[in-house]
């Protein structure tokens, strides 16, 4: 998992369009949160995406851009995101996981977990889990948002 201060890395990402998405354009744009789902079938996960979702537009005014990134493939990612009506853009990997990008490996389950960069690359929060109910770090993401603005 990345180190607070630390840059992310120019990760290739493919969205559910199957479209690129390179971590490094994101750079002079504004923020950016990934949340790392344990899977789509994980039910505490969706639980922790149905939050963001609800908090869109907080992090939107706090200039912060969230990618959701899944284990699955692109077709089952797409699938899951339609039902769902998941706004965020969603991410798998290119011949790989996303997790796997970020050090978020596979223990006794898959590893979850969220990582916030800001506007340089610089990494403000990075947080990650085994079990899916201690992933999702709130208040930590809430702290890391509120301190972007004393960044810029």
């Amino acid at each position: 998992m990345l180190e607070i201060g630390s840059t992310v890395p120019d990760v290739v990402l493919v969205d559910t369009s199957g479209q690129a998405v390179r971590l490094a354009e994101f750079r002079g744009t504004g923020a950016v949160l990934i949340y790392f789902m344990r899977s789509t079938s994980c039910p505490v996960c969706n639980g922790h995406v149905k939050d963001l979702v609800a908090r869109a537009e907080e992090l939107a005014a706090a200039d912060v851009r969230v990618l959701v990134a899944v284990p699955e493939d692109r077709a089952e990612a797409k699938a899951w995101r339609a039902k769902r009506g998941v706004p965020f853009r969603v991410v798998t990997g290119r011949g790989g996981t996303p997790h796997e990008a970020f050090g978020l490996g596979k223990k006794l389950l898959q590893q979850s977990g969220s990582v916030l960069f800001d506007r340089d690359g610089v990494v403000r929060h990075a947080h990650a889990a085994t079990m899916p109910t201690g992933a999702y770090d709130k208040k930590g993401i809430a702290k890391a948002v509120e301190g972007l603005a004393r960044v810029r």
